[in-house]
């Protein structure tokens, strides 16, 4: 064989061959990548024995505090056993516990794969030929979307919040049932805030964590001296049941021009388009959770009674 023909199958076989990462005692091979954010990639990886496919999120240390932030999460997935939030198959840390400059750790979490993909991608499907879901399908999906939200949020001895609920964020089973996933914002419900240092804080991660059309105003500007709640999940969670009638949160056509979205939450007011499939009973359920003031939104209970009373009135006008 000549010297052409073998550098040729010899970058054949470099192309070709795949990545293989091992989580415990289990071998994977990377298939292919699915996702990437701020903090983590998500790549599609096989079980190298019995065939069967995850999704395999990769978090990237730098420093001591993302390492505590990515096993928190690790320890969050293991807490929470909820049908509608995602299940943790596996996990491994691998480097340093302590971090040298210029040194890095990987935290890998096997998780399940929904070859559906998220909501976000389910409606934006949709939207291009504006097929909008049926409002009884809508509600079937939002208020078990709810029922997780709400086994975060009477978590004992400490209510969770998830931080940042969106489209994104929920995957879709065959069966088009939801399933929240990415707990790395997941954090204690309730926050003291006691002075603009506590302030400032609180607003620096929720600028890196909560996505800006989907953010509760309170996480925009952080007054000095307030209690934040669980209740900026309902704000997400409007904006998620908005974006499920129309495709993007009422938010989001500010954000793709450049214009303030922090100035657009604020101000709490949000528009809905003329021609609707929905009824104004749709819109009011949006409303009854997007105040802009946190005292007068409604807890997840609340949510779910007037979310389940809306579903109970649609059927028995069939």
């Amino acid at each position: 064989m000549n010297t052409l023909g073998l550098s040729l199958i010899m970058k054949m076989g470099c192309f070709c061959s795949r990545e293989i990462i091992y989580v415990n005692n289990t071998k994977y091979e990377i298939k292919e990548k699915l996702g990437e954010g701020g903090f983590s990639t998500i790549d599609l990886v096989e079980n190298t024995f019995t065939k069967k496919r995850y999704a395999l999120k990769r978090i990237i240390c730098h420093s001591i505090d993302d390492q505590k932030i990515a096993l928190q999460e690790i320890e969050y997935y293991k807490k929470l056993k909820h049908p509608n939030i995602i299940e943790l198959i596996d996990s491994t840390f691998k480097g340093s516990a302590d971090i040298v400059i210029n040194a890095t750790s990987e935290v890998y979490m096997v998780l399940p794969y929904y070859r559906r993909g998220t909501l976000h991608d389910y409606l934006e499907i949709r939207s291009f030929t504006k097929n909008y879901l049926d409002i009884k399908e809508i509600l079937r999906i939002f208020i078990d979307i709810l029922r997780a939200v709400k086994y975060m949020h009477d978590m004992k001895p400490e209510a969770l919040a998830h931080r940042d609920l969106k489209t994104s964020n929920v995957c879709l089973t065959d069966g088009l049932s939801p399933v929240v996933m990415d707990l790395g914002s997941v954090a204690p419900a309730k926050v003291q805030v006691c002075g603009s240092q506590d302030a400032q804080k609180l607003q620096d991660i929720a600028a890196e964590r909560c996505s800006m059309p989907y953010r509760a105003p309170e996480l925009f500007n952080v007054k000095s001296y307030c209690v934040i709640d669980q209740r900026t999940d309902i704000w997400s969670l409007a904006c998620v049941l908005y974006a499920m009638c129309y495709f993007k949160s009422p938010f989001d056509a500010v954000y793709e021009r450049g214009d303030s979205v922090a100035l657009a939450v604020m101000s709490g007011k949000i528009n809905f388009p003329e021609d609707t499939p929905f009824t104004q009973d749709a819109h009011d359920l949006i409303l009854f959770m997007l105040k802009e003031d946190p005292t007068e939104r409604p807890f997840i209970d609340d949510v779910i009674s007037k979310s389940e009373e809306y579903r109970r009135a649609l059927e028995n006008n069939v």
